[in-house]
């Protein structure tokens, strides 16, 4: 049976594989997932904040974006609490090439054109062998519009693929008009990959100290059908690869992404969870499917439930809606 895919052009072995995640800090638990079967290493991202802060910006930066940027850089930490700056985590890259015989994938998080966009050149020749770039933004300004921030977006995608050789991943929110559009794009831009989706981290409220206070869940096995929809839509209408991050669990979310279209699953919260062997777990479990009912290659599975393919395509779209709502009782 043949597993392989093609996940930006690099032929992995299958198709899951860690996401980033602090996991790569501490290069033991790096070779524990090789040891479980991880076909690449995702690093965490490199936030643009943290690069303009090493670059002696840290006062310019906080006054030009506390309005502007609320939720991203409100509850930023000071440059010592992070695991990794700027130039460690280069050098961190390089360790982990040196450390394990499968590929290292660099990350990116920015949302201005900027001196960070260098970075890009620099996480390749440290030996990623792709990157991938984390769009995240809370729009806060009404003075800006969908189409200006869907404009400068693609202008840094622009500008970090002009920088590199190797393939080019983009990581998005499912916040768009229209997400096929935006895609195809990207796609005109050369990117190799759309991942599916990033995760808003949601602020709470504390009602005794009257403040505002970071919070951070692990997401669920739910929170794959966001994703599931749009893989499903997406399939067959880019030639980019389709990666699936978030709400994968269990061998069953594993094997409804790849059902959906996506060609890679990036399995992150299950394994700060239970550890880096849940990714064997999951691996064993996905080839046992597979092999039970005689599949012999990922092709023959990737895509069968597409909205293209699928028997009940109309489940993928506004017909759903109005039947679950007349169906559903107490």
């Amino acid at each position: 049976m043949n597993l392989e895919t093609d996940y930006l052009g690099l032929k992995l072995a299958h198709p899951i594989l860690p996401g980033a995640s602090p996991l790569v800090d501490k290069l033991d638990r790096v070779r524990r997932l090789e040891d479980a079967g991880a076909p690449a290493i995702v690093m965490h991202s490199l936030f643009e904040e943290q690069i303009e802060f090493d670059q002696n910006a840290r006062h310019y930066h906080r006054d030009r974006h506390e309005e502007s940027f609320g939720e991203a850089t409100s509850y930023f930490p000071d440059d010592d609490e992070f695991a990794l700056g700027p130039d460690e985590y280069l050098k961190q890259i390089e360790r982990i090439r040196d450390a394990v015989s499968v590929p290292v994938i660099g990350s990116l998080n920015g949302v201005r054109l900027g001196g960070w966009v260098d970075y890009a050149n620099m996480i390749q020749k440290a030996g990623a062998a792709a990157l991938e770039l984390n769009m995240y933004f809370l729009p806060t300004d009404p003075s800006e519009s969908a189409g200006d921030i869907e404009r400068r977006m693609l202008e840094i995608v622009r500008a970090v693929k002009g920088n590199i050789d190797i393939p080019l991943a983009v990581k998005l929110s499912p916040f768009f008009s229209s997400l096929p559009h935006f895609v195809q794009e990207l796609e005109v831009i050369g990117v190799d990959g759309i991942i599916l989706f990033n995760r808003f981290y949601q602020p709470d409220i504390d009602i005794n100290s009257l403040e505002v206070t970071p919070s951070l869940e692990l997401s669920h096995s739910s929170e794959l059908r966001q994703r599931l929809r749009w893989l499903a839509i997406l399939f067959g209408q880019t030639k980019a690869t389709l990666i699936a991050s978030g709400g994968v669990h269990k061998t069953q979310d594993v094997i409804k992404a790849i059902m959906a279209g996506a060609g890679g699953v990036q399995v992150v919260s299950s394994l700060l969870k239970f550890g880096p062997e849940h990714l064997q777990t999951l691996i064993k479990g996905f080839t046992s499917w597979m092999e039970q009912r005689e599949y012999d290659s990922l092709q023959r599975l990737r895509g069968s439930m597409s909205l293209h393919r699928a028997p009940n395509p109309e489940a993928l779209e506004r017909a759903n809606y109005l039947r679950m709502l007349q169906v559903w009782r107490t």
